[in-house]
Formats: C-alpha cells, structure tokens, sequence
C-alpha cells in the first residue's frame, strides 16, 4: 500500500493597498485579486486598506507578525511632483518592506509604483498589456509556493 501524501495547503494572501490614487490602485487591486484567484483557486485573500502609501509599511509589518500569510502584497502609487516629496515616501516605502520581508520571512511583494506622471500610471495600472497587479499576484504565487517548497 502507498503512503497518503497530505495535501498541500492553500496559499493565503493578504494585500495592502492604499487609498490615495484609487483611480490607478483599485485596477492594480481588481487584477490582483483575478489573478490570484486563477492562479490558486481557493486560497483566501485578505485586502486591508491603507490611507496612502507612507502607511502601507506599517500595516504590512502588523500582517507579517501574524505569521499566518503565505505572501503579502503591496499596492500603491506615487506621482512624482515638483518637489522631493514622492521619492522619500517612494525610498521609505522600498526600504521598510524589505526589512519586513526578511525579518519575517514572508514574500513581501513590492508594487508601490513611483511614475513620472499620470499616463504613466494608467500605462501600468490600467492600460497596459501588463498590468502590474497581474505581475504582483504572479510574484506572489511564485514565491510562496518555493518557500512552502524549501520548508
């Protein structure tokens, strides 16, 4: 008699995105949650809004604390302006997550988009042949099924 393999448990996703922007975030959000759910039927998807992207890193590491996420994903956009502004939450954003990331051994995956300007963001949230919310869920899957692999 052959031994029962147990099955393999389904992936669980928890994705942060933020409010400011929504007319860019909320497709990058409807995509991901397609595209998760096409990729793993089944798995549980969590969203949890933040008010912006300064806010995403904090709610972020509060998920990954849980220890009950396969993959955690990260939505937002910035637009750079006239001043530095966009780029120092766009750096404090990049850096935090990765920190998260490898404290907390989750894939964090990062899609808080800096553009240049609005055709820009619709390129990559709304109009494009690729949208990013696809890129992030595929990500996502990728890396928590080789972590489930390696543990």
């Amino acid at each position: 008699m052959r031994p029962r393999l147990a099955p393999k448990a389904t992936l669980t996703f928890a994705i942060v995105a933020s409010e400011y922007n929504a007319q860019f975030v909320q497709p990058l959000v409807d995509h991901t949650f397609r595209e998760l759910n096409m990729l793993e039927p089944g798995a549980t998807i969590n969203l949890v809004s933040a008010p912006g992207s300064f806010e995403i890193p904090l709610l972020v590491k509060t998920l990954a604390e849980k220890d009950i996420y396969s993959a955690i994903i990260a939505l937002g956009v910035l637009v750079q302006g006239e001043t530095a502004h966009a780029m120092l939450v766009a750096q404090a954003v990049t850096n935090a997550l990765m920190d998260i990331s490898i404290t907390h051994h989750v894939p964090v995956i990062h899609e808080v988009l800096l553009v240049e300007n609005e055709a820009q963001a619709r390129a990559r949230c709304i109009d494009g042949e690729i949208n990013r919310g696809l890129e992030a869920a595929r990500a996502a899957v990728a890396s928590a099924r080789s972590l489930r692999e390696i543990r």
